[in-house]
């Protein structure tokens, strides 16, 4: 074989904007080097050296013509292809001839060919190169040195080169055996060499293996792509999607055209429409979410100069930039970008349903059951159909002729349990138009709509189906600007439409009482009966004011305003709704970022519900929010929080707000905290139930209580005494410390404990009258759970070192504070606010900033220095978000009056955070 023969692939393409060497040219000035070269070494070395500087041209030519239209990437992938021909082309030339052969034999033959997605002459940047050698029998020495030479000519070039060796037999018994290697040989193209080898090996594959053996491949490759699914998180929305193997992902595409080209020997993807498995239309949708999932994927690839493929929270923002996309009022570039992936995403979703249930139609094995002879299955409408076990239409005019039916049939897919056929959606999203201001204000389309949330159990069902053909947003169109808008942040784990899915998906839940052990208070509250209009309709629109400039509780109340009557509630359930809408967050905020223990903070809380069916209400709303927001962000200590306090506030609503007195509470917990010292010599009770202030008694449970009365007795003054001990009602480990009390105590302790790598999520200091600081801290693990038994003893090893000024803090802490990589394009802008109305004794001053290991520990440092004293400090975090709140008086016990005093404190507490977060990035 010469060495022109070699070079008998055309490139795959490539545009003027993205110019490829010529191969022959190539060809024959590397082969005029190697013949002038002195041996094999410098030979290979010459000819490495022209091919990869073609390369590094072409490459570099590539990057700048993709940053000049960053959202088409089809040039670039069929470039990237044509570039690695002509490389392949040009090594085994070169290869040929450093292995030139007189009079080649029969068995003296190779045939390169590309394999899987090189194959398909689809690459970006980073892309691996998959090469099938194909000899006539096995393997000579001769074709064993060519691959050889040729091989390490393009590892030197840095290209990744995946290969395998093989006659067409092997080929045929291999993908028998194998489904991945199936597929790969599915999309299998001549390169270079031998070209009756490949034309070969293309005849057996169509007529010896893929002939007949569709369904077969079918189900494996439907098996393979469940399993994909499933590792990737199983959610179309995960926040940092896979590009290529996630849900709805490049893979998804691939695997339609996989399965059509296997049936149908289509020539491209555009030969789906020829083969009636996609229209005109959809093939379009395709095409259009093929050319952006590729842009994405190819720009990764620059970035990162690697193959990535997921897109990380640091990659969505620079990707977003490169594709231009821009921040807006209220909302961020990255913002938009996601909104459109996740979009794209979706229809993807829609266009594998359609093309599967075609599929379906046509090679679907009707076995027959004893089981499904007698199975007893429920009798659709009038006007439906069942196909395949699905509802179709009978007749598509006769459907659309009454608009209604663009809901109905969402309500008989509930009420029958049966999915909707492809053929119905079709019609669905084909005829949205008729979803007009007339049927919005029709009465039956309004019963239609609140049955489909109110009557059948799983409402989440139709709402999420309806949402991903576009009937939500008509028929609500202040729903649209939400669909697939992402939250740029940690703390959400979805998009808000399907945030709010997820919220009336656990209502559901709560309803069907699934879950009575973990969500007592909720489910107590909906056995005795609310009002469900009520409480469905506000969480479908409690977060629809979101990615607009404005606080989107109180955008949203006025959006309620004019939706709720559109969905027919009365007026007084319309007021209902507005005032859930807009105070949505008002009893999670409480809970987690007031003291409960302070009676004004339950005082506040009543008088801002006023009523009891309000309170039943919003908490039944506040529990279905937090659960909604994503796996693991409900926990026992949330839970126990809310439900102390509604159990204050009810109590609070029904007795009266004077029940909410310190007095009364002194009482009962000195009481108490006696029932439990019965052993004791009765002065050194009296001594303890009397050396502690009013906050001591409100603030810690009769417990806790206990466990600082046995620290401090007999206590020293150079003594620290410590209380390590699980919190499971929390999920949290309770750390008490007993010590003799002096300024900056609370900082020291937080410091100790930042050390140690623990998480504060609350934590409570009193002095007593003799001059004792009790300090409780209840902390978690890096994982967010209390600390293990094991543990304990180190980490109270650690915290006593700490306390007794044997490790500083500060310098140890410099190394740890350090922000993760893919968190630090999060943006959370510091708010400082001071409240004197908030506690009837203390200031109250919230901090609300992007969060860190160190920071508790430097803003309680700022306030020591600045001789404000701590009662306490609640740690509400959000993800990478944190809000502080701290308790506190100044040096003379009195609240911080003076708006001077206040600036220079904030000034302060902000350069702590700013030195704090310039740590943290370096």
């Amino acid at each position: 074989m010469d060495a022109d023969a070699a070079v008998a692939g055309k490139p795959s393409g490539s545009g003027p904007d993205y110019p490829v060497p010529d191969a022959a040219a190539l060809t024959t000035r590397v082969v005029q080097a190697l013949s002038a070269a002195g041996d094999a070494k410098a030979a290979r070395t010459l000819a490495v050296r022209a091919l990869l500087d073609a390369r590094t041209e072409a490459a570099a030519s590539f990057e700048t013509a993709f940053a000049r239209t960053p959202r088409q990437a089809r040039a670039l992938v069929s470039a990237q292809a044509a570039l690695t021909d002509v490389m392949v082309q040009v090594a085994l030339a070169a290869a040929m001839k450093l292995h030139p052969l007189a009079n080649p034999t029969e068995a003296e033959r190779i045939a390169v060919l590309g394999v899987g997605g090189y194959g398909r002459a689809e690459m970006a940047p980073q892309s691996d190169v998959d090469l099938l050698f194909l000899t006539p029998w096995k393997v000579t020495p001769w074709a064993e040195s060519v691959i050889e030479t040729m091989l390490y000519m393009l590892w030197d070039l840095k290209l990744k080169v995946g290969h395998a060796t093989r006659t067409v037999k092997d080929c045929l018994r291999l993908g028998r055996e194998d489904i991945t290697i199936r597929t790969a040989l599915l999309e299998h193209r001549f390169i270079c060499g031998h070209r009756p080898l490949a034309e070969d090996l293309d005849a057996r594959l169509w007529g010896d293996l893929f002939r007949n053996s569709g369904p077969e491949f079918i189900e494996a490759k439907l098996a393979e792509r469940a399993e994909r699914h499933k590792r990737q998180g199983g959610q179309r929305y995960v926040l940092e999607p896979n590009v290529k193997e996630g849900k709805g992902g490049l893979r998804d595409l691939q695997t339609l055209y996989w399965i059509g080209k296997y049936l149908n020997r289509v020539p491209s993807a555009e030969g789906l429409v020829g083969a009636g498995l996609l229209s005109r239309e959809e093939f379009d949708s395709f095409a259009r979410a093929e050319d952006f999932l590729w842009a994405v994927r190819c720009h990764l690839h620059y970035i990162t100069g690697r193959p990535t493929d997921t897109l990380t929270f640091d990659l969505q923002v620079e990707v977003a930039s490169r594709m231009g996309y821009r921040d807006t009022a209220g909302r961020r570039a990255v913002e938009h970008f996601m909104q459109d992936y996740f979009r794209l995403a979706t229809r993807v979703g829609e266009l594998t349903r359609i093309f599967l249930t075609e599929l379906e139609a046509r090679h679907a094995k009707r076995e027959a059951s004893l089981f499904g002879i007698f199975k007893m299955t429920k009798r659709v409408k009038k006007g439906y159909k069942l196909v395949q076990g699905r509802i179709d239409v009978a007749d598509p005019k006769a459907f659309l002729a009454d608009k209604l039916n663009l809901l109905r049939v969402f309500e008989e897919a509930l009420r029958t349990k049966y999915l909707l056929h492809p053929n119905v959606m079709r019609i669905v999203t084909q005829n949205l138009d008729l979803i007009d201001d007339e049927m919005r204000e029709d009465p039956e389309a309004q019963r239609i709509f609140l049955d489909l949330l109110l009557k059948h159990g799983n409402p989440e069902r139709a709402l999420r189906r309806m949402n991903e053909l576009g009937v939500l947003a008509a028929f609500i169109p202040e729903f649209e600007p939400i669909v697939a808008m992402m939250q740029f942040n940690v703390y959400h784990h979805y998009t808000v439409d399907e945030h709010i899915i997820q919220t009336i998906s656990c209502l559901a839940q709560i309803e069907r009482e699934e879950l009575v052990e973990e969500l007592p208070v909720a489910s107590g509250i909906l056995k005795a009966g609310v009002n469900r209009r009520v409480l469905y309709v506000a969480l479908l629109l409690h977060d629809i004011g979101k990615g607009r400039p404005e606080d989107h509780s109180i955008l949203g109340a006025q959006i309620a305003r004019r939706v709720a009557p559109r969905l027919g509630l009365d007026a007084e359930e319309c007021e209902t709704v507005e005032w859930l809408v807009r105070y949505h967050l008002l009893m999670s905020d409480m809970a987690q970022k007031r003291d409960i223990g302070d009676p004004r903070t339950v005082r506040d809380f009543a008088k801002a519900v006023k009523t009891r069916k309000r309170l039943d209400l919003l908490t039944v709303l506040t529990v279905c929010d937090i659960r909604g927001v994503g796996p693991g962000t409900w926990n026992n200590w949330k839970a126990m929080l809310l439900r102390q306090l509604y159990k204050q506030t009810a109590e609070a609503l029904e007795g009266g707000l004077e029940t909410l007195n310190r007095e009364n509470r002194q009482e009962e917990a000195t009481r108490a905290l006696a029932d439990r010292l019965k052993g004791w010599d009765p002065a050194a009770v009296e001594h303890e139930l009397t050396r502690h202030y009013p906050p001591y008694w409100q603030g810690l449970s009769t417990d806790t209580h206990e466990v600082f009365a046995r620290l401090l007795q007999g206590i020293g003054d150079d003594e620290i005494r410590i209380d390590l001990h699980p919190d499971p009602d929390r999920d949290a480990t309770r750390a008490c410390f007993a010590l003799a009390d002096h300024p900056g105590i609370f900082s020291r302790l937080a410091g100790a404990l930042a050390l140690v790598g623990a998480n504060v999520v609350d934590a409570r200091t009193y002095t007593s009258k003799d001059g004792y600081a009790t300090a409780v801290f209840w902390v978690q693990d890096i994982e967010g759970h209390p600390y293990e038994a094991s543990r304990l003893p180190r980490l109270r090893q650690m915290i006593d070192k700490t306390l007794k000024g044997e490790v500083v803090a500060r310098d140890a802490l410099k190394d740890r504070d350090k922000v993760k990589k893919r968190e630090r394009e999060f943006r959370f802008p510091t708010h400082i606010t001071f409240d004197n109305e908030g506690s009837d004794i203390y200031t109250i001053i919230e901090v609300d900033t992007r969060d860190r290991p160190g920071l508790l520990y430097d803003l309680t440092r700022t306030l020591a220095t600045n001789n404000i004293y701590i009662a306490s400090a609640v740690i509400a975090t959000y993800g990478a978000q944190v809000v502080d709140t701290f308790y506190v008086k100044d040096m003379f016990g009195l609240k911080l009056h003076q708006k001077h005093r206040q600036d220079a404190l904030e000034r302060k507490l902000r350069q702590a955070i700013a030195e704090g977060a310039e740590r943290a990035a370096t």
